[in-house]
């Protein structure tokens, strides 16, 4: 069992900046291939970023345009998604999600049905 717990999220003005992290449980941390997602409120939950589990290639939400960065650290156990130039429809609970099945080299995943964990979530309010 993999326990995903999110954090970094907050209240943030117009063109702000906020890092999100997300630690991770157990010991194969490495061998996942992880990702972010969020849900603004009465809307579908989407995804934002994903990140292979060498870490080598990187995929983001058609809105990001460039605005976020996510990265791994597995020795801390821990993605982080770098969130710049926010704007209000940022506005949403951020999700982390971990897929522990077998992965392809150098595949990120943009759904959510790939994912096997998830964790509880940090809410982002960008303010105008």
């Amino acid at each position: 069992q993999v326990q995903l717990v999110e954090s970094g999220g907050g209240l943030v003005q117009v063109g702000g900046s906020l890092r999100l992290a997300c630690a991770a449980s157990g010991r194969t941390f490495s061998s996942y291939s992880m990702g972010w997602f969020r849900q603004a409120p009465g809307k579908e939950r989407e995804f934002v970023a994903g990140i292979s589990w060498s870490g080598s290639i990187t995929s983001y939400g058609d809105f990001v345009k460039g605005r976020f960065n996510m990265v791994r650290d597995d020795a801390k156990n821990t993605v982080y998604l770098q969130m710049n130039s926010l704007k209000p429809e940022d506005t949403a609970v951020y999700y982390c999600a971990a897929r522990s099945r077998v992965a392809r080299y150098g595949t990120t995943y943009r759904r959510e049905t790939e994912y096997d964990y998830w964790g509880k979530g940090t809410q982002v309010t960008v303010s105008s």
